[in-house]
């Protein structure tokens, strides 16, 4: 029997007691994905992205181990959430305009504290100026982020996510000194996510041309980075010498990142539920963790089956690597007339048949955190057994996103 045949067995065996459709985390998978990460981070802190998690109990397993320190928050809303239900350290990594949130945050001294927001423009600042009530008296702990995008040709080439306007090291620190000299905020670090390299698979199956360029392109990213982000934290820090932290990575460059000498935390997240995204790289190959499961609910003929649902893309630009994958039993594909669809998902090839009415077929999600979204519970499976169910986000209610 192979290894997924195995897996497949296994998660049958422990959800027979459940009507799909259920979503799964295989913890000793979720565990030993955790291992890698530290392993990679070579002894750095890894910050947990929670967008890539969107459960607090796999959150709080997750930092309950060695080497791993802190949150990446995805909203304000997420952020003050987490930090007043226990967490203690939590980094929100994109702006936000979120004037309610503000007003709580500059009122309240433990969130103040505990919570630390992203900027790139004084209009931030101006904005959360704006929002302080008459209580909001706190200081607001500040992380600047540095575009981290290749360029050329004088800028008119750029690789890489359209995030901060801020790409020269001087720019970086001209902020910094504007934050300095603003009473009620304090920089306490930078950030810096190379998604081009960190989030770009580079041994695309079938693509051997394209993968060998993404791996010319990520060497030379890697290589300018370093260098400009080196050159950027000591501008920053000759503005505020008492600097918290440098973050930066991802899981795809985990340890690519850790070896700079600037950096001083690792940001991860997918990395722990592994999805069909984080397939292609030569850089780890992680264990697939989480998945879900839908029931065989038609028969239409030889070599195809139907399943309930299934419709569960992932952001991002459109194309086929969004969509879910079905990954159990081995051998199913999607009816290409159809794809998965919003109440049923055709899905052909021999293994269909040998599948019975109420069957269960599991998927793997495209991104990870994302299929958070489509359950409010998570069934922890250890060996063959459900050991605990946990609430997701949205399971307690919240959609921050």
């Amino acid at each position: 029997m192979s290894e997924r045949a195995a897996d497949r067995t296994r998660y049958d065996r422990a959800t027979a007691h459940l009507d799909a459709p259920l979503a799964i985390v295989d913890l000793e998978a979720f565990d030993a994905n955790a291992d890698d990460l530290v392993r990679r981070a070579g002894g750095k802190p890894v910050r947990v992205a929670s967008k890539s998690v969107r459960c607090r109990a796999l959150l709080e397993r997750v930092l309950a181990r060695d080497g791993f320190a802190g949150i990446m928050s995805f909203t304000l809303a997420e952020s003050l959430w987490l930090a007043r239900t226990g967490f203690t350290d939590v980094l929100l990594a994109y702006p936000s305009a979120d004037r309610g949130g503000f007003a709580e945050l500059t009122a309240d001294p433990k969130l103040a504290q505990t919570v630390s927001v992203m900027i790139d423009d004084v209009a931030q600042l101006d904005l959360i100026d704006a929002a302080r009530g008459a209580d909001g008296t706190e200081t607001v702990r500040v992380c600047l982020e540095l575009d981290t995008s290749l360029r050329k040709l004088g800028g008119r080439l750029r690789v890489g996510a359209r995030r901060s306007p801020l790409h020269a090291p001087e720019r970086l620190a001209a902020l910094a000194r504007t934050v300095a000299a603003r009473p009620g905020f304090r920089v306490v670090g930078i950030m810096a996510y190379e998604g081009h390299v960190a989030g770009v698979g580079d041994a695309v199956a079938g693509r051997p041309v394209r993968s060998l360029a993404i791996r010319l392109m990520q060497s030379a990213a890697r290589k300018e980075l370093a260098a400009r982000r080196a050159e950027a934290v000591d501008a920053v820090r000759a503005v505020v010498p008492d600097l918290e932290f440098v973050n930066g990575g991802g899981t795809g460059s985990v340890q690519h990142t850790a070896a700079e000498d600037a950096v001083t935390e690792i940001a991860a997240g997918s990395g722990l539920y592994v999805p069909r995204l984080f397939d292609n790289y030569t850089s780890f190959h992680g264990r697939p963790a989480a998945l879900f499961a839908q029931p065989v609910v038609r028969r239409p003929g030889v070599g195809v089956v139907t399943v309930l649902g299934g419709g569960y893309p992932a952001s991002g630009a459109a194309g086929a690597d969004r969509l879910p994958v079905p990954y159990l039993p081995e051998g199913l594909s999607y009816d290409p007339q159809e794809g998965p669809g919003e109440v049923q998902t055709p899905l052909l090839g021999s293994a269909a048949d040998d599948l019975l009415i109420g069957d269960k077929v599991w998927f793997r999600h495209a991104k990870a955190g994302e299929l958070c979204e489509r359950f409010a519970e998570l069934q922890l499976v250890t060996g063959d057994e459900v050991t605990a169910v946990v609430p997701t986000y949205r399971g307690e209610g919240k959609t921050f996103l």
